[in-house]
């Protein structure tokens, strides 16, 4: 395949020069997208109620626009699908996003509006290869294709003629441009698949014939396809396989816990692993430096920034922060006005501010994805950066896993029980065990205290389940797929108990 890289290079790194805007002049940027938002939604449902009209300043939106969580919007949402127009975004919005999200057993359907297409998704990827080729001069990523992983549509829904529901994925390359399509596998028919018994046979067979330079996807899903890819080859390296693959751009979970599987796998003097936050919500964020996987938020794609600090997260009146405001080190709550019709929207996650100049933030777990029920308050960063020294330290590679509190009883203390798919199994379950308890204690302070003398807190119990146990467990749910996640933690037995049930 012809070389397209140098014809299209000064197209993406032209780009760059907007954003040097982000590093000096943050506030300003940021302000400009919230008066774009709110003079688009005046004559909306919400913007006449809020009067967005004569909102002028960040303070008058902020003291008149109240806090929501999905479930605040569901309502109006679910009329969204049913066809109303004009209610949280200009016109009638035909393309929701089905995610599983943190809301109990039912899914969210986050609104995709043409502009949020447009200003937000698109956009963000675009970015991201970007400042691919502006970390990696000498890449020629145009000189093959993409290998993306999607996901599908919701085929049992009851929605209006014309409404698309399902994976954010599915309804990005449903509507990709068609020149973007020429340089991407598999085709349409099977990343839209929905059933993955077929899809990955014939994902794999699919990009076996191909000159692959890219891979985007999530590291759990994906580990999937690569493996068999592998297999079906008869080869230990990727570069076997495909000579010019370069890059690998992931997000949606943690990439940490699967990084030494990813590396065993790859020629790692032509490989490099870019970090991006892409959520169902929006795409905000991307790694721009090889040093640090800290991502800096993209502050001019329809999305306005906001932050709640981490200890007024239960608080029913928050204090809340626009991105002038806030402070290095710290991490928050993110919420979000978006050109997808979410206003000031509590998205779920927590990000810590890695620096100011320009905003860089990495991901610190989700706001309902913690275990506190013995004081030791174990967010997901804590349990990812756990569990991937743990398994450098024992020679062990885990797939996937999630962890909820024992409870203690009248004869026990309480623990933490973590149930573990490995790809490559430990030596000793036990010497794993106590390199988990070790890299806890050294990450949560919290942590440390409470197992302290073995007081208050037992050593964790880790317990081996077979291979494909979580992804039939996603299957039972309905959440089998390829941007669906496994919850790592939760407060409350409810995921662990059903997965040890099966």
């Amino acid at each position: 395949m012809f070389n397209f890289t140098p014809l299209v290079r000064g197209y993406f790194l032209d780009r760059l020069k907007e954003h040097v805007r982000f590093i000096n002049h943050p506030d300003s940027v940021q302000q400009g997208t919230l008066v774009q938002l709110v003079e688009t939604a005046a004559l909306t449902h919400i913007g006449r109620k809020y009067d967005f009209s004569s909102c002028r300043t960040y303070r008058d939106f902020a003291s008149r626009v109240p806090l929501y969580t999905y479930e605040d919007l569901r309502p109006t949402v679910m009329r969204m699908m049913a066809g109303e127009k004009d209610l949280l975004w200009p016109g009638r919005v035909t393309n929701f996003a089905q995610s599983s999200g943190t809301s109990g057993s039912k899914s969210k359907y986050i609104p995709i509006t043409t502009a949020s297409f447009r200003l937000n998704h698109y956009q963000g990827a675009s970015d991201v290869v970007s400042h691919y080729l502006n970390l990696n001069p000498s890449s020629r990523i145009f000189a093959g294709k993409a290998l993306i992983l999607g996901g599908s549509f919701a085929s049992e829904l009851r929605v209006p003629r014309g409404v698309m529901v399902g994976d954010l994925s599915a309804n990005l390359i449903e509507f990709m441009n068609p020149l973007a399509n020429l340089a991407r596998v598999p085709s349409k028919k099977i990343a839209l698949m929905a059933d993955w018994t077929e899809k990955l046979p014939a994902l794999v067979e699919a990009s076996l014939r191909e000159d692959i330079t890219n891979l985007s996807g999530v590291p759990s899903w994906f580990l999937a396809v690569l493996t068999e890819v592998l297999r079906r080859k008869g080869v230990q390296c990727l570069h076997e396989v495909w000579p010019h693959l370069e890059v690998f751009f992931h997000g949606g979970i943690s990439f940490e816990p699967y990084r030494a599987q990813y590396e065993a796998m790859c020629d790692m003097s032509r490989m490099h692993f870019l970090n991006t936050y892409n959520a169902s919500e929006g795409f905000f964020a991307v790694q721009t430096d090889w040093s640090t996987t800290a991502m800096m938020l993209l502050l001019d794609v329809g999305v306005f920034f906001e932050f709640i600090p981490i200890e007024d997260v239960a608080s029913s009146t928050p204090e809340v922060y626009p991105i002038w405001e806030i402070e290095a080190g710290k991490t928050y709550e993110l919420v979000i006005t978006a050109c997808n019709g979410l206003w000031r929207y509590r998205i779920g996650d927590t990000v810590t501010i890695e620096c100011l100049k320009p905003v860089k933030i990495s991901i610190a777990g989700r706001t309902s994805r913690y275990i506190n029920a013995f004081g030791e308050e174990l967010m997901e960063h804590n349990a990812e950066a756990a569990i991937a020294r743990a398994a450098a330290a024992t020679g062990a590679q885990v797939l996937n896993y999630t962890a909820a509190p024992v409870y203690a009883t009248a004869t026990a203390r309480g623990r933490h029980q973590w149930l573990v798919e490995w790809a490559q199994q430990p030596a000793s379950i036990a010497l794993f065990t106590s390199a988990l308890d070790d890299a806890l204690k050294a990450t949560n302070s919290d942590y440390e205290a409470k197992r302290a003398g073995n007081i208050f807190l037992d050593e964790p119990l880790v317990t081996s389940v077979e291979a494909g146990t979580f992804n039939r467990w996603l299957a039972a749910t309905g959440r089998l797929g390829g941007q669906r996640k496994v919850p790592r933690l939760s407060n409350d037995r409810a995921v662990v108990d059903a997965i040890l049930n099966m």
